[in-house]
């Protein structure tokens, strides 16, 4: 059965093309979607994370989440730190230029927003325009 056109996830793709694209035309390497999901969650929801807490959050395994953690650390957008309440876990933290990057992403999906609401708003005209001219 074919999905069906619905404007609000419509201009939700919209935004996430737009937003992707901006990424990957920045200075710099691109995250892989499970290196951006480990950052997203590590950067938007609060609480200390763990290698195993990401694993169970994400539903991937845990050597998924160690090599995207990898890729993170080696690009400084977050590092790891043994527990000093339990030495056998390790935690997750936020960096300086992971900070940086969720506000530049913050910036690139309010301009995709944007730019998505401009395109709704024509294609809307559209049809007018097209019925009185």
């Amino acid at each position: 059965m074919p999905a069906s056109s619905d404007p609000t996830t419509d201009t939700l793709l919209a935004i996430l093309r737009d937003t992707v694209v901006s990424l990957v035309r920045r200075e710099g390497p691109d995250l892989s979607a499970r290196q951006l999901a480990v950052f997203l969650t590590c950067y938007l929801q609060d609480g200390n994370h763990t290698v195993r807490g990401l694993a169970g959050d994400l539903h991937v395994s845990k050597p998924a989440i160690t090599r995207a953690l990898d890729r993170l650390g080696e690009l400084e957008l977050a590092r790891r730190k043994v527990d000093p309440q339990d030495r056998r876990s390790v935690l997750v933290q936020r960096t300086l230029k992971g900070s940086a990057l969720l506000r530049d992403l913050k910036h690139m999906m309010a301009d995709a927003a944007a730019e998505a609401k401009k395109r709704a708003a024509t294609a809307g005209d559209s049809p007018r325009k097209v019925a009185n001219g």
